[in-house]
């Protein structure tokens, strides 16, 4: 019986190497997909599986990677006939080599159905995935497979739904879901490797854990540490090497020797199933077969980590979280970072919060997608210069994982312990042909991603918060989203201003449902023309129009007595539903908040 699960009892599968990029060096076409030559070129597709056949792999994957309804614009028929092709040509060269090999029934090469993740942010959702995955699997069934890998995914979105579908139609499947791993545990979304891992063992009809792409053989040993091979089948497939780029054609530089003898490790380190990714060709998997068979040598020890020494860091609490922690009441401040490099006026209102009694002063990140300076950099400032709580905002614009992850080191190390978690304002429209943004996570998932870097690479946990916007018409949305960002591990939340009645009864129900530490957003007004500015301008804030109207005709300074005077009225009405006050403050007017909070404080 071809079946894997009593294969992997006594045997290792190999599977093939990387068709994305020998199908290239084959052809000596630079570009673009090879998945259409299933069409175009059958017998060069097929010549490929072939060679990697007698190279010794025993798994083979369909030359469908990128085959899916995103890529081709819609076109179904195309899909499908590529689809078909593509299994078909596998089959063909999987029937061929085993006549010619005299391969046993119990050796006969397995297929499998490649399906990747999708062109990168089109599939965005669980729902789309789902969606996809399963019509893609259909297509596969109704052909005949029986085993699928899903790899070089960056999340689990659709994975569950697709593999109940396949489950439901064919029992017997044997299913891979293997991610794109960097070499610092991460996937493309920020999700550490443990996280998806747990997800696939907890779903009885994934049979298998994998990890492909993204780093070599050693670095993917490093993270089979974090791997219990006793509780979960693993395949690993790493890539030759790291890409270099001659000519503007991708090269992978890794040695087969040493690509070899690396795979071969990590059988024996525990995976039962190995193959390569990128830039791996049939010499790389001839290599691995060499090896596993013994006829290159005996494998060295197990090789052992050397032991982290762990850094001896100031593990001290801040006192804005002793302070959230014990109950009190906490008060947080809002600044702009400067536009220019001039600091005068920052530093010297941020001195004045302070001496007001301000416990943390939150740091906008580039607010409105305009370039100003770098929040974290002044949250550092602030810190060492005024010894005071700095909370900087950290957005999803403009930062791909690596850059997340350097700058979070950097703050850690500074002491900053505090972090504002947000999506970020988009670029305005026209600068977009010229200034692009980055937007590599949600505010979710850099929370998920911040979360496992400090579980696992840090001494100690960032207190991660984020954004609750009271005034959203659709309240309910905003609430699921909060409460998937506590699962993320968010523990609390810096309000909208409540300026409206309708803000107000949000805010309560949101003190009710979720779990974390409510921060209530306060921004005085300052004008009339300032009130239907933020009423009509700023995306989150709503005015209630009677406030508006109580700044017709008002003078600066009555405008600012009467600012004070709301504030404080706010505070007290929202002090039984918070666990804090969160400022905003107006055009730099410091001296304005330091006043409403003097007048909060001594009632």
């Amino acid at each position: 019986m071809n079946n894997i699960k009593e294969f992997l009892n006594n045997n290792t599968l190999l599977f093939d190497g990387g068709m994305g990029t020998y199908f290239p060096e084959k052809s000596h076409k630079a570009g673009g997909g090879c998945e259409l030559a299933n069409l175009s070129e059958p017998k060069l597709v097929e010549e490929i599986h072939k060679e990697y056949l007698d190279a010794g792999a025993r798994a083979i994957k369909t030359n469908t990677f990128g085959v899916n309804r995103l890529a081709f614009q819609g076109d179904e028929d195309l899909v499908e006939r590529t689809i078909k092709a593509g299994w078909e040509i596998a089959g063909k060269a999987a029937a061929e080599y085993a006549k010619a090999s005299g391969a046993s029934l119990d050796n006969y090469p397995f297929v499998f159905a490649d399906i990747g993740p999708g062109p990168m942010g089109a599939l965005a959702d669980n729902e789309h995935a789902a969606k996809e995955y399963c019509y893609i699997a259909d297509l596969f069934i109704k052909l005949g497979a029986k085993n699928f890998l899903f790899e070089t995914h960056g999340n689990m979105d659709g994975l569950h739904e697709s593999a109940q579908y396949i489950k439901d139609r064919v029992p017997d499947a044997y299913i891979i879901n293997s991610f794109a791993i960097s070499p610092d545990g991460f996937s493309r979304d920020g999700i550490f490797v443990t996280e998806l891992l747990e997800e696939v063992m907890a779903d009885e009809n994934i049979d298998a854990f994998g990890m492909n792409c993204s780093c070599g053989a050693r670095h993917m040993r490093e993270l089979m540490d974090y791997v219990d091979t006793d509780r979960v089948t693993l395949s690993l497939m790493p890539n030759a090497g790291y890409p270099v780029v001659i000519n503007n054609r991708t090269f992978y530089e890794g040695n087969p020797e040493y690509f070899g003898e690396q795979a071969a490790a990590l059988v024996k380190n525990g995976a039962a199933i190995v193959g390569g990714c990128c830039g791996t060709s049939p010499e790389h998997i001839a290599k691995v077969k060499a090896y596993l068979d013994g006829d290159l040598g005996v494998l060295g020890e197990e090789d052992k980590r050397a032991e982290k020494k762990a850094f001896e860091a100031d593990l001290t609490e801040t006192r804005f979280w002793k302070k959230l922690a014990a109950g009190e009441k906490v008060i947080a401040v809002e600044l702009d970072p400067p536009s220019s490099i001039n600091m005068e006026k920052f530093m010297s209102g941020s001195w004045e919060l302070k001496g007001a009694g301000v416990d943390i002063i939150t740091i906008a990140d580039c607010p409105i997608a305009r370039a100003r300076m770098d929040a974290s950099i002044l949250a550092c400032k602030l810190k060492r210069e005024l010894n005071i709580d700095v909370m900087p905002h950290m957005t999803c614009r403009d930062r791909n994982l690596n850059a997340t992850k350097a700058l979070l080191m950097g703050i850690y190390a500074e002491g900053i312990r505090n972090v504002l978690l947000i999506t970020g304002d988009p670029i305005p429209s026209a600068d977009r042909d010229e200034v692009k943004s980055v937007y590599q996570f949600n505010s979710r998932k850099l929370a998920g991603f911040v979360s496992a870097l400090g579980k696992k690479e840090l001494p100690s946990p960032f207190h991660l918060f984020g954004a609750l916007n009271v005034n959203a018409l659709n309240f309910d949305v905003q609430l699921k989203i909060a409460k998937e960002k506590e699962e993320k591990g968010m523990i609390g939340f810096l309000t909208q201003p409540v300026l409206t009645h309708e803000a107000f009864e949000n805010l309560k129900r949101a003190k009710k449902e979720l779990k974390g530490y409510i921060i209530g957003g306060i921004m005085p007004i300052v004008s009339e023309r300032n009130a239907r500015f933020m009423d009509s301008e700023i995306n989150g804030i709503n005015v209630d129009p009677e406030l508006i109207e109580m700044y017709a005709g008002k003078s600066r300074s009555e405008s600012e007595s009467l600012a004070i005077e709301i504030s404080s009225e706010i505070v007290g009405r929202i002090a039984p539903y918070v666990d804090g006050y969160y400022f905003m403050t107006p055009f730099g007017r410091t001296g304005l908040i330091a006043n409403i909070i003097k007048n909060t404080l001594d009632k």
